[in-house]
């Protein structure tokens, strides 16, 4: 078997992106109070406090065609509180992918600034980036990118081995993550033998092993049918709950977006205004 502790983290990063006094700001919108329900007493307060704090200020995008410049978002401001719980959901085109990979240091903005626990995040070197993502960001896309040679317990070992953790440790985290969703008896898998369903709850199981300061999911759902889509959303709320990492999901769905205490909307340009209730 290959030893996924051998692989690399993988490169990205951006460097540093001034941001332009010349513009006025956007308001902020910072995290509302999450409403009090009978589900919300109900279930147990998050046991770790590992959720970040993330502050998005001026944060903008452009791509380049044949010499005109096409503006995907721009001078985006959002603030997450740790152990938020926010979706967005939105026309496509209007920024959302975008903007979340950006967010996950997937992909470069054109300025803007990104701070995470009040670090500054938009200037770090490659190499820094690589290493700060492996450790404190999970993400969660549509399709579930698990790798096909490797066992459903060997996919969720694999952001454990890549930090160098010891091999008996990533075992025991990924084994309790994948009963805590429902895969304990799944563990030998690999994804062919897996339904959809359960390749996205491995998915899941991959992105929480490290307990992630943020988590963002990208349509998590969208290739699923009802019924198993409802189970994942339930996951997702009761894993942020148990373990207090601060949730972005960008989403289509209403059902999805409807179950997160805070709700958004992108417009075009990226601008983030309060979604109305579901």
């Amino acid at each position: 078997m290959i030893d996924p502790a051998d692989q690399a983290a993988g490169p990205a990063g951006p460097a540093g992106v001034p941001t332009d006094p010349e513009d006025p700001p956007r308001p902020v919108i910072e995290a509302s109070p999450r409403p009090a329900s009978a589900t919300a007493a109900a279930t147990p307060a998050p046991s770790r406090g590992v959720g970040a704090r993330v502050e998005i200020s001026r944060l903008s995008k452009e791509y380049r065609h044949g010499g005109v410049a096409l503006t995907v978002l721009r001078d985006v401001e959002l603030v997450l509180e740790p152990g938020d719980m926010v979706s967005v959901v939105g026309a496509s085109g209007v920024g959302k992918s975008t903007f979340l990979q950006i967010l996950g240091t997937l992909d470069l903005p054109s300025r803007g600034s990104i701070r995470f626990d009040g670090e500054e995040i938009t200037t770090m070197t490659a190499e820094r980036l690589a290493v700060f993502r492996n450790r404190k960001i999970g993400f969660v896309f549509q399709f579930h990118h698990l790798l096909p040679e490797f066992t459903a317990l060997e996919n969720v070992m694999m952001p454990a081995l890549i930090q160098r953790m010891p091999k008996a440790t990533a075992r025991r985290r990924a084994h309790d993550i994948l009963g805590r969703v429902g895969l304990g008896h799944r563990l030998t898998h690999k994804p062919s033998q897996l339904s959809g369903g359960e390749q996205q709850r491995v998915a899941l199981a991959r992105a929480m092993v490290l307990e992630p300061a943020l988590l963002l999911a990208d349509e998590p759902t969208g290739n699923l049918d009802r019924h198993t889509g409802e189970a994942i959303h339930a996951l997702f709320v009761e894993l942020n709950r148990e373990r207090g990492s601060t949730l972005l999901v960008m989403t289509h769905n209403p059902e999805l977006a409807a179950v997160m205490p805070r709700r958004l909307r992108m417009i075009d340009g990226g601008r983030l205004e309060p979604a109305e209730a579901a």
